[in-house]
């Protein structure tokens, strides 16, 4: 069983304020491996068979400036962490939090990784 924190509303706040550098940083690594993968699966896959297919400065700096977009809404998520904590961790206990946190992050971290698996998904279906 978890023993609790005895952390105030105040320190919680503090704590996930805190992560937050952690989990934009493994925002944009992931975000930078998964438009790698992309390109990779793009250019030796689909490139061959799709002449529409192509990556352009005007591509990358518009997907760059979406996925920024996208990591401020991925913040308001993450704000709802606190909210979260705030409301059902009734012990207050450091592991419900970081269990918590992990789940957000590993999520997050995930789902720039659904464009290269889609790429790669529509290359089976389309090609294979």
């Amino acid at each position: 069983m978890s023993s609790t924190s005895n952390l105030t509303k105040s320190e919680i706040r503090e704590w996930w304020s805190d992560k937050r550098d952690h989990y934009n940083v493994g925002l944009i690594l992931s975000g930078i491996i998964a438009f790698v993968l992309y390109v990779i699966v793009g250019v030796n896959l689909i490139m061959p068979y799709d002449e529409d297919f192509d990556i352009t400065l005007f591509i990358i700096i518009f997907q760059g400036i979406s996925y920024l977009i996208v990591i401020g809404f991925a913040n308001l998520f993450y704000s709802l962490g606190v909210t979260h904590d705030l409301n059902y961790n009734r012990e207050n206990t450091n592991d419900f939090r970081k269990n918590l946190f992990n789940l957000g992050f590993w999520f997050s971290v995930s789902l720039p990784f659904l464009a290269p698996l889609w790429l790669l998904i529509s290359y089976i279906l389309e090609f294979y």
